[in-house]
């Protein structure tokens, strides 16, 4: 299997095999449009504790089939991904802009949590004024 070095935001290199690169849509893209120049890829906006996250994801996931384009289904949640997500805010903070940045959909949805689960983490009750509360179009998903 042929392998790329990928080069975090401080220059730290990470030596992986191409498929598990390509988990990433922006990088399968720029092998496919320019191919493999053995040149490492800079990635400037990945941190290298980050980026060795982000690579045992994907590692782990290499063999998953592609998520289907507009798939946005929930899927059950595997033990593994659930304690990989253990992390404090800061470190999921990272993930979910290193999984937008690199297009990883499958560790940006799993990172990402949707509105009620925000509210439950920060425990806000409502950030919607009672008049808000009191229109139709609130309640609409």
């Amino acid at each position: 299997m042929p392998q790329v070095l990928l080069t975090s935001s401080e220059g730290t290199e990470f030596l992986v095999d191409r498929d598990i690169a390509e988990k990433s849509q922006v990088l399968k893209f720029m092998f496919d449009d320019v191919g493999d120049s053995g040149h490492a890829v800079p990635l400037p906006n990945v941190s290298g504790p980050i980026l060795a996250k982000v690579i045992e994801y994907c590692t782990h996931h290499r063999h998953d089939p592609a998520q289907p384009s507009g798939d946005d289904s929930a899927t059950d949640i595997s033990e593994w991904d659930l304690e990989f997500c253990k992390v404090d805010q800061g470190t999921l903070y990272e993930l979910i802009l290193a999984a937008n940045y690199l297009d990883i959909k499958p560790l940006l949805d799993l990172t990402s949590k949707s509105p009620e689960e925000i509210r439950k983490t920060f425990n806000i009750t409502s950030d919607f004024t009672p008049e808000e509360e009191a229109q139709d179009w609130i309640n609409e998903k």
